[in-house]
């Protein structure tokens, strides 16, 4: 395989024109100046890309035109992020969303790449218009906010934004309804999506590890709960290593944050079929979705497989190249740790 990091991928979400291409640009250039190379997959629904032209033209950048990555175009996006990166080999990847998109489809649709090459879903950050959404919030039955309500709910992270066009005396009523939507993110409040873009090394997995450790001591107020999402924040996955004490502190992060969440795992050697049907047959309901690509001790092929609905389903595949042996789940609170130990027993039962 070419890449023998992880890359990690952020998907940023909100409604149009909530600031979400202002993030963008904005996180790029903090890339940028800290020599690390971004990379951007931009969707439009139209067929000219207008917010890809505000990205510099030293940003390698992917179009994906004339459709929505929630649903006529989802099935491509995998392969697009997976050319992206074999082309440009860059540090991290935005995905950055039509304002129409739905962030749980985004998602599964992120990590298809993952079956592909070694991509981590990072965070799902959502942009939330406070003017907007203050307005919508008067008519809950409305398409508009039961869509801005989906992007919310899947959100690891939520950029309460334009804040300066809302009065300081709404705020706190309409960060409660955030709060029923998505208890557990984040929810930072910005204007012209300006915030403190160490947050994005510290969702990453602890690429700047001192960011993290100092994070969770962090007994910050006014809702800039920095300190509340270091690398182990729900929808993170990655194989991060943790030393000392910071392991178990992570960890009690990871269990208070969780929300919705994706957990890759890459196998090292070929398991045992029966015991890995086993193992998805047992999966809790709060795991959703699985699927995979994986090589079995009892057969020379390899396989992909989907999981949904407590159904599983498995094809024999061809592969035209190498691609990794991988299981990605995607849930909501569930416990990691313990999804992860029993993966791993899988491999050691075959040493």
């Amino acid at each position: 395989m070419k890449h023998t990091h992880t890359i990690p991928v952020h998907i940023l979400s909100g409604f149009l024109g909530s600031g979400k291409t202002t993030l963008l640009t904005r996180a790029l250039d903090y890339y940028q100046l800290n020599g690390r190379k971004p990379a951007v997959l931009m969707n439009e629904l139209g067929e000219v890309n207008l917010d890809g032209m505000q990205v510099s033209a030293e940003v390698p950048m992917t179009e994906m035109l004339g459709g929505c990555i929630c649903c006529t175009i989802r099935g491509d996006l995998g392969l697009e992020l997976k050319q992206l990166i074999d082309e440009h080999q860059p540090d991290v990847v935005f995905v950055e969303s039509t304002g129409a998109a739905n962030p749980m489809e985004m998602l599964d649709g992120v990590t298809d790449a993952s079956l592909l090459t070694r991509v981590e879903l990072a965070s799902v950050v959502t942009v939330v218009d406070a003017a907007l959404f203050a307005e919508k919030s008067e008519s809950p039955k409305s398409r508009t906010y039961r869509l801005m309500a989906d992007q919310i709910r899947c959100a690891t992270l939520i950029l309460f934004n334009k804040t300066d066009l809302v009065p300081p005396s709404e705020w706190l009523r309409l960060e409660a309804l955030i709060r029923e939507l998505n208890p557990s993110a984040p929810i930072v409040r910005t204007v012209r999506s300006e915030i403190d873009f160490t947050l994005f090394d510290r969702l990453e997995g602890g690429v700047v590890r001192h960011h993290r450790d100092n994070a969770l001591g962090c007994t910050c107020a006014e809702g800039h709960s920095h300190h509340e999402h270091p690398d182990d924040h729900g929808c993170a996955v990655h194989h991060a290593e943790h030393g000392g004490h910071s392991e178990d502190a992570a960890k009690a992060a990871h269990h208070s944050h969780d929300h919705v969440m994706a957990y890759t795992h890459f196998f090292t050697r070929a398991i045992d079929s029966e015991r890995f049907e086993a193992l998805v047959g047992r999966l809790p309901d709060n795991i959703f979705r699985a699927k995979g690509i994986l090589r079995f001790t009892d057969t020379a092929s390899p396989f992909m497989f989907q999981y949904a609905y407590r159904q599983m389903d498995f094809m024999k595949i061809a592969p035209k190249e190498n691609v990794p042996s991988v299981a990605v789940f995607i849930g909501e609170h569930f416990d990691r740790s313990v999804l992860e130990t029993e993966l791993t027993a899988l491999e050691c039962s075959e040493s």
